[in-house]
């Protein structure tokens, strides 16, 4: 989810922790806890500091380590112990519960959007992400955003507000695995263009009712298009590139920092004056005619690196960021 979306979810399971007696019945154990939830609902993000070192190292771990098993564990036990240190005398354990709640809820939700985490390490390095929720969905945060106003303006307990928007969210999730689940199984029956071989991968959008759709050809090209009103409207196609320089590129840390993080990736390429242009877009984010999600390659005629860059641009950004003008 989106960051926005993680700091109100801290505050629901704030508002949550009112059905712990003992939380309920001491002010400073429930500022700690919200603390704790909300500082919480943040940490598997840290890595985002990873940007100060390059939008690589950045793409490469993001929602990596930070989001993996040990590391539930590890931000529960370092929250909890520096809450401790400002809050003498905590009841620890009811402290660290809703600390590791606010931890594993932003790992689990994260599972659900398109972008995903690594959320099986150490036993698998596979990306995870089930496609099941936008980034950014309408209905998770202004329901949260609602039922926080009425807890501020002391419309109704938490203890009373709290337990029913989970229990609303809840039903929401199941629900849209269930719809998404539906719809993607039978895309190729609606698909008048399917062949054997050929597999569908639905995208979630701000949208509740319009999805992306992604379809893996047999021989390695990708569709893309959408589905809207029970209808699939195709609008691109692409065709990965096949030429030495594409495998070379492959080694460059950049690239593969980008191919290790996707499993989506095509290459377009280009040969100019100067060398070589290889560009690997992820074709699960087209916007607007383009697919900003990209990693690019700049090599001269012995296939040595000019320049790179990985990350999210327009062709125009793009072209001020590398050194050769394409």
């Amino acid at each position: 989810m989106d960051s926005g979306t993680h700091l109100v979810i801290g505050f629901g399971l704030a508002g949550l922790a009112y059905i712990d007696p003992v939380v309920a019945a001491d002010p400073t154990v429930s500022t700690a806890v919200l603390i704790g939830t909300v500082v919480g609902s943040q940490a598997p993000d840290a890595d985002t500091l990873l940007r100060l070192k390059s939008n690589a190292a950045y793409i490469k771990n993001h929602r990596g380590l930070s989001h993996s098993l040990p590391a539930l564990a590890l931000w529960t036990i370092f929250i909890t112990l520096v809450t401790s240190l400002a809050f003498r005398g905590l009841p620890i354990w009811h402290v660290a519960m809703w600390v590791f709640i606010a931890v594993a809820f932003h790992v689990f939700t994260d599972l659900f959007n398109t972008y995903g985490t690594q959320a099986y390490r150490p036993f698998s390095e596979k990306w995870v992400h089930w496609n099941i929720i936008h980034i950014f969905d309408p209905v998770i945060f202004l329901s949260h955003i609602v039922a926080i106003f009425i807890w501020c303006v002391h419309l109704a307990k938490p203890a009373a507000i709290f337990p029913i928007l989970y229990a609303g969210i809840a039903v929401y999730y199941i629900w849209r695995s269930w719809y998404h689940y539906y719809l993607e199984s039978r895309l190729y029956q609606q698909d008048p263009h399917y062949q054997p071989g050929d597999r569908y991968y639905l995208i979630p959008t701000f949208h509740l009712h319009v999805w992306q759709i992604v379809k893996r050809k047999a021989d390695g090209r990708f569709a893309l298009g959408g589905y809207k009103n029970k209808q699939i409207t195709w609008v691109d196609e692409a065709s990965c590139a096949s030429h030495p320089a594409v495998e070379a590129s492959k080694q460059h840390k950049d690239i593969a920092a980008f191919l290790y993080f996707t499993s989506f990736a095509c290459a377009e390429f280009r040969q100019h004056d100067w060398g070589y242009e290889v560009r690997w877009a992820d074709v699960r984010y087209r916007h607007r005619r383009q697919y900003p999600f990209v990693a690019v390659l700049l090599m001269d005629h012995d296939m040595k690196p000019l320049d790179s860059y990985v990350g999210w641009l327009s062709d125009s950004r793009l072209e001020k960021k590398l050194r050769v003008n394409t």
